[in-house]
């Protein structure tokens, strides 16, 4: 594992995750949630991208695509977990 890689993957999902809080309100987690679920995706969900697809995207552009993909979609999927549950 490549410690810069994860950090990259982090930031790219706080970034994303953020973005996503933004984009979809009634899913938004508050600007602190939004961004610690983002790069929590982004950590585990670009590790994986990067697993699987590291022949296909090499450098840091696998790296930036995945963490935000990540970041994105684990904020959404906490944002819907979390309206599912207040009502």
């Amino acid at each position: 594992m490549d410690i810069a890689a994860l950090l990259v993957q982090v930031i790219s999902g706080a970034v994303g995750g953020g973005a996503a809080g933004a984009a979809a309100k009634q899913y938004s987690l508050g600007t602190l949630g939004n961004v610690i679920a983002g790069a929590v995706g982004g950590g585990v969900t670009g590790q994986l991208i990067g697993t699987f697809a590291g022949q296909m995207v090499e450098g840091y552009v696998g790296d930036i695509a995945g963490g935000a993909i990540g970041g994105i979609v684990l904020t959404l999927v906490v944002g819907v977990i979390k309206n599912m549950t207040s009502k």
